[in-house]
């Protein structure tokens, strides 16, 4: 119903422009995420441990300078709308979701303590795949399980194959979906 009251502007561009930036950012953050992990198996720099002696302001944290770290800041942002929404898409959280004027006290301290744990994870999770190197103050790189190569390798190798997989998935079913509906309609 929503998309029959779009207007033909949003239908024919704004949507098609919004997948292309979401696969975009879904494969950027992909290909950083694997070469990530090829630096983990040449180099024992790239473990996400804590910056020694960072000198904020004075080197850039992004090999592309400032463009990198506005991509950096971009797929960090990606990465937590996305992780809300899949929180709240799962099937044990779909409860959780709040009604427009009827949701229960209870339900909104659950929603809070929910976004208070995705947003903490966040720089964690953004520091173990290799999306940035940023400490963000909270010197989360002095986590031990953070030095274990095999911790880290298994977490980015799941991170991209699950959201290769994902993708492609998606990506595949929409196209036969579009396929099928074209190809009906035409015989």
């Amino acid at each position: 119903e929503r998309r029959h009251r779009a207007s033909p502007w949003q239908r024919n561009l704004g949507y098609p422009l919004a997948m292309l930036g979401l696969l975009a950012l879904t494969g950027i953050s992909v290909l950083i995420v694997c070469f990530h992990v090829l630096e983990l198996l040449l180099d024992d720099a790239a473990m996400p441990r804590g910056i020694q002696d960072a000198s904020l302001g004075q080197v850039s944290f992004s090999i592309f300078g400032s463009f990198g770290a506005a991509l950096q800041v971009v797929l960090i942002f990606y990465l937590m709308v996305s992780s809300v929404v899949g929180f709240y898409s799962s099937p044990l959280f779909t409860r959780l979701l709040p009604e427009r004027q009827d949701t229960p006290l209870t339900k909104i301290i659950g929603n809070c303590v929910s976004l208070l744990v995705l947003s903490s994870a966040l720089p964690v999770f953004s520091r173990t795949l290799g999306i940035t190197r940023f400490d963000l103050l909270g010197d989360f790189g002095r986590f031990n399980w953070l030095g274990n190569f095999y911790i880290v390798f298994l977490y980015n190798m799941g991170f991209a194959g699950l959201t290769t997989l994902c993708l492609v998935k998606r990506v595949s079913w929409a196209v036969q979906a579009e396929l099928i509906r074209a190809f009906g309609e035409e015989g």
